[in-house]
């Protein structure tokens, strides 16, 4: 393994693991089941999946210079980003009222089994709050290109390493999930579990209030 190939595995774990919105979501959806953890994890990793092809493909760049189009994903994403954190928020809320009630009322219990996702619901809400999120294509047109060797052929390396970090996030994001299942028990406390809702879902939001509200990034 070459040095340059080294030094791009360490950046891109980094930029992996950095807490963002896909870490905030895999945590949520995993304080409800490991299924719907892991479930969530493989949504980002898919997400993962097409910034990278589209890196590597050069597409991404198409969508870069093109302004309208890049505030279109942007308002898109900081929608969807915006969506989940008031619905973490109102879940929040509603999971106070019931402590403080001592017990829900029918609607309630049904309101609250909705705000618990399914497999195929965590899966998406993985795979577009990463798909979504404008600032991936920057991130990938400005890193990649940096760790393809002078003289060597763009396409190759660029697959490897588009490679090297979809692997990363199939490592990180179910452990990610993992993880907070084994704490499950402590985590799934009343107060704990307010606690990391209110805490995610005023994170998601505000993720998404930048993203909607912010100027265009170039």
């Amino acid at each position: 393994m070459d040095a340059q190939l080294l030094a791009f595995v360490a950046v891109a774990a980094g930029m992996v693991a950095l807490p963002g919105a896909d870490f905030t979501v895999v945590v949520r959806n995993a304080l409800a089941s490991r299924r719907a953890g892991l479930a969530t994890a493989l949504g980002v990793v898919g997400g993962l999946v097409v910034h990278t092809a589209l890196a590597a493909a050069g597409l991404a760049a198409v969508l870069v210079t093109v302004p309208v189009l890049f505030r279109s994903l942007q308002l898109l994403g900081g929608t969807y980003v915006l969506y989940l954190g008031i619905s973490g928020l109102c879940a929040m809320r509603r999971r106070a009222r019931r402590a403080t009630a001592g017990a829900g009322t029918e609607a309630e219990d049904e309101a609250e089994d909705r705000t618990q996702p399914g497999l195929g619901r965590a899966l998406r809400q993985g795979f577009l709050t990463n798909a979504l999120n404008p600032k991936a294509p920057v991130l990938f047109l400005s890193l990649l290109p940096q760790f393809v060797p002078d003289g060597e052929p763009p396409l190759p390396r660029t697959v490897l390493l588009a490679s090297v970090v979809v692997l990363l996030g199939l490592l990180w994001f179910p452990a990610v999930a993992l993880l907070v299942d084994r704490l499950g028990r402590w985590l799934r406390r009343p107060r704990t579990t307010r606690a990391i809702e209110g805490g995610s879902g005023t994170a998601l939001t505000a993720l998404g209030l930048v993203l909607v509200t912010g100027p265009l990034l170039r």
